[in-house]
């Protein structure tokens, strides 16, 4: 979806701020909002795609104005309502008023070094053989679906060179939808950067982006 998020390539946002040393949180609250939302993730309840996409599909307004954990903080509260795990009255009230519903499992204390360490590894086995190869020019479709999708909006339409073939990873258009895996090809494809932004960009920049097969097109 063309949400909130998608701000590559927008003007009027000013510079990034680089934070020298950044610490990895900036208040403890970020901290537990962070346990949080992987500890509700490794439930089963959804997957890393419906996660996300419940972040990007905030109202713009709110996505804007809202802090980093803020947005993951309002992701997992869209989840567990969506879910049947917590109601929109135990939300606003800040206390259970039900019985809790089951979950599929919980991860233990003990447990957490083992399952970060093991990440959520998304490749998959693929009978069909990769359509592009490295060196390969191709072209982005201009697509602009209503559900979630990984293609950035400022490189739909745009010709770039296959750089790398990762194989077939999960498809999340459709995984964040409940639509199953659908494992596809995944490629990086470098675009140059005038190619993206037009005579006024910066002829020395180029811009990598990871891409699965249906986004892409022979150039």
């Amino acid at each position: 979806m063309n949400g909130a998020q998608d701000l590559g390539g927008m003007m009027g946002f000013g510079s990034i701020a680089i934070e020298h040393d950044e610490p990895w949180f900036h208040a403890e609250w970020e901290r537990r909002a962070f346990g949080l939302t992987l500890a509700m993730g490794a439930t089963g309840s959804w997957n890393i795609d419906m996660s996300r996409h419940a972040r990007e599909s905030l109202p713009p307004a709110e996505y804007l104005t809202s802090s980093y954990y803020e947005i993951w903080t309002k992701g997992v509260e869209k989840l567990v309502v969506a879910a049947g795990l917590v109601s929109g009255e135990e939300l606003r009230l800040g206390q259970s008023l039900a019985e809790p519903a089951p979950i599929k499992r919980v991860v233990k204390a003990e447990e957490v070094p083992a399952v970060l360490a093991r990440g959520g590894p998304a490749e998959r086995p693929i009978e069909q053989p990769a359509r592009f190869a490295v060196g390969d020019r191709v072209r982005t479709r201009n697509m602009h679906p209503q559900g979630h999708t990984r293609l950035p909006r400022y490189a739909r339409g745009k010709t770039g060179v296959v750089e790398l073939v990762h194989g077939a990873h999960v498809f999340p258009d459709a995984n964040a939808h409940g639509q199953g895996e659908q494992p596809q090809w995944l490629y990086t494809i470098c675009f140059p950067g005038r190619e993206l932004w037009g005579e006024e960009a910066d002829p020395t920049v180029s811009v990598s982006i990871d891409a699965w097969e249906s986004y892409l097109e022979p150039a």
